[in-house]
């Protein structure tokens, strides 16, 4: 839930942007939201003070029912790490590791260290991608669409509350751009996954519960 959340960049100088300008926002528990807008108007900067991964100058940022203005960073990292999941246009994998290990990273991140728990819940969920059978090949050896596949994956591991995807589909043709979209809508219709979807096409966005238009800063009413 977002109150009054404005950003701006490089505050307090004479180049000072404010990029949004006033955000209230309420994202229900097991949505599937489509994020719309023209280019520039806000909305990877709305996904990364949704994530985390930004403060917002002003307002006021819950998360899973936590107010995070007052969190210090180790502990927004901590929330992050626990509650939030994201998918990319660019998958960022580590194309030297397998997918299997890609999946993995989260949780090692988490725990510290490899375990046969990691192997099967990282095993479980490429299986549900359809990528089973490509766990054990380098990463950078997969399609796009399959790397995309295996990024939802790694999103997944540690069981997030809510997946923020920012155009996980703009580098993919349009089959593997439906079979993402496919996979993201089916894991939030089965594991209740609340999913913020960043996406410049309508057929996608015609698909979501509902859909938030970012303009100039702005919610659209």
């Amino acid at each position: 839930m977002l109150r009054g959340v404005r950003k701006a960049y490089n505050a307090g100088t004479p180049i000072e942007t404010e990029v949004l300008h006033g955000i209230d926002l309420t994202l229900l528990s097991g949505e599937f939201c489509a994020v719309m807008g023209p280019s520039g108007s806000g909305k990877s900067t709305l996904l990364n003070i949704i994530g985390l991964l930004d403060r917002p100058s002003a307002g006021t940022v819950s998360v899973c029912g936590e107010e995070t203005t007052a969190l210090d960073d180790r502990a927004l990292t901590r929330l992050r790490g626990h509650s939030i999941g994201f998918v990319f246009q660019y998958h960022h994998l580590i194309t030297a590791f397998t997918a299997l290990e890609n999946v993995m990273m989260p949780m090692l991140g988490a725990a510290g260290f490899p375990n046969d728990a990691m192997r099967e819940r990282a095993t479980e969920l490429l299986d549900a991608v359809g990528l089973k059978d490509r766990r054990h090949n380098g990463a950078g050896n997969l399609s796009g669409g399959q790397q995309q596949r295996v990024a939802i994956a790694r999103a997944l591991a540690m069981n997030p509350a809510l997946l923020l995807a920012d155009e996980p589909t703009g580098n993919l043709d349009t089959r593997s751009a439906g079979e993402v979209f496919s996979l993201l809508r089916r894991f939030n219709q089965e594991h209740g996954t609340t999913v913020l979807f960043v996406t410049h096409n309508p057929a996608l966005a015609e698909r979501c519960d509902k859909t938030i238009q970012v303009v100039d800063g702005l919610v659209a009413s």
